[in-house]
């Protein structure tokens, strides 16, 4: 038992160290898996892909910084020597992603055909959700200027959309990439079709309202599914919620305060509840946004006063379009 500090002064020196349970982890899954057999056939000459792949996960699920920094990681000696690996260059790094890449869907497939084939789960009800990713380049085909989830408009990005099986499985069965300005609506039907092929017969969609449309349900009903998606309010809505009350609303979790009402439709039915921590939480969460909005606009004055040009963040990426910008007072 240590009693005492071993030194007053600490050093850095050029000693590393990593888990050597998630090591033996993403070996054990890697060869369960047969995932040699799914990436090996895409690279057959030069550096081994699967000890590479595997390098690169261990260093995702410990350090986990950019993939600059993963090749930098790897090519230490100490990892080179566990993973078999001789060194290597950041170009051959940036390779094998790109041949990944290339073969993402064929990969993904292979994957999936792995996972059922394995493993009897107990449903194939799936959730389906889409986001984007800011590109910090400029070079990349797929990045495009879009809608921002991370309020960088300025910059380009990609959209993902991720698939995985329902609670209590919880696990990822696919993975679409898109340009950066396409939307969920359009998003949904590749995401949908890349995994729909896996799933039982009457298996649940569960998705958002921003790739809810009567083309996408059309979709999910010609294959015999059922789908669970959040609804945008139109007016009919609108008049049932002022009259929440009188539909005797019944609870569906105390805790949170959610009560719910339920809306019988010719094709489908409606589910309509009202959280009082959710709205709590927007409450705070829109008095948040205004806070921000007024820093932003202070901002933007004191360009304006000082004559200087705007933050990068404020712009209008379009060389074509003018804008004066002016603040309102009132």
């Amino acid at each position: 038992m240590q009693t005492k500090l071993r030194t007053n002064q600490i050093e850095p020196n050029e000693n590393i160290s990593f888990p050597i349970g998630t090591l033996l982890l993403i070996e054990r899954l890697y060869e369960t898996l047969n995932f040699a057999s799914i990436f090996g056939k895409h690279k057959t000459r030069g550096i081994d892909i699967n000890n590479l792949l595997q390098a690169l996960v261990s260093y995702k699920m410990t350090d986990n910084f950019s993939i600059k920094r993963s090749h930098e990681w790897i090519n230490r000696p100490e990892v080179l020597t566990e993973f078999s690996l001789p060194p290597f260059s950041e170009r051959t790094l940036y390779r094998v992603l790109e041949t990944l890449g290339a073969n993402r869907e064929e990969i993904i497939s292979d994957i999936q055909d792995i996972l059922f084939e394995r493993y009897d789960f107990e449903h194939t009800n799936i959730n389906m959700d889409w986001t984007s990713i800011v590109l910090h380049g400029t070079k990349a085909p797929l990045g495009k200027y879009g809608y921002s989830r991370d309020h960088r408009p300025d910059k380009k990005q990609i959209t993902v959309g991720i698939t995985e099986l329902a609670d209590p499985i919880n696990v990822p069965i696919g993975l679409t990439i898109e340009p950066g300005n396409l939307n969920d609506q359009i998003h949904f039907k590749k995401t949908y079709r890349q995994s729909s092929g896996r799933l039982r017969e009457g298996s649940l969609v569960i998705f958002d309202k921003g790739a809810n449309s009567v083309a996408n349900t059309q979709i999910i009903r010609a294959d015999n599914m059922q789908y669970i998606t959040g609804k945008k309010l139109n007016k009919s809505d609108d008049k049932i919620i002022a009259r929440f009350e009188t539909y005797n609303p019944q609870m569906v979790d105390e805790e949170s305060g959610i009560r719910g009402i339920t809306i019988e439709k010719p094709n489908s039915t409606n589910y309509l509840y009202f959280s009082e921590k959710l709205q709590k939480e927007q409450l705070e969460s829109r008095a948040r946004k205004v806070v921000r909005e007024i820093k932003e606009a202070k901002a933007i004055q004191e360009s304006i006063d000082k004559n200087k040009g705007l933050p990068k963040r404020f712009r209008i990426n379009n060389l074509l379009v003018d804008v004066d910008y002016s603040i309102q007072t009132k």
